[in-house]
């Protein structure tokens, strides 16, 4: 197997894990984005130029889902920490 076999593989199971955990958080669109960039690299080391560009143009097509998608807000839990007590204690 040579190491452009290698990294075919590896960048192509990177780009389906990404593409799979896309609904999580938007981070997973932008690494998506990564991935058809890389997945588009290979595309035109190993000659076959046509799935390098239609990979191009998905690497595009991430990108601007990652630009116009909105971020998730914050919980106001999570952004103030964990509940402390405001007044008096009642413990001994």
């Amino acid at each position: 197997m040579s190491a452009v076999t290698v990294y075919g593989v590896v960048v192509l199971v990177f780009m389906m894990g990404m593409y799979a955990l896309e609904r999580r958080h938007r981070r997973y669109i932008a690494a998506f984005a990564v991935g058809c960039a890389l997945s588009s690299s290979y595309g035109f080391i190993s000659g076959a130029w046509p799935f390098g560009a239609v990979e191009a143009v998905w690497c595009l097509v991430a990108l601007r889902r990652y630009v116009t998608s909105r971020p998730e807000p914050v919980a106001a839990a999570e952004a103030v920490g964990p509940e402390q007590p405001s007044g008096p204690s009642s413990a001994p």
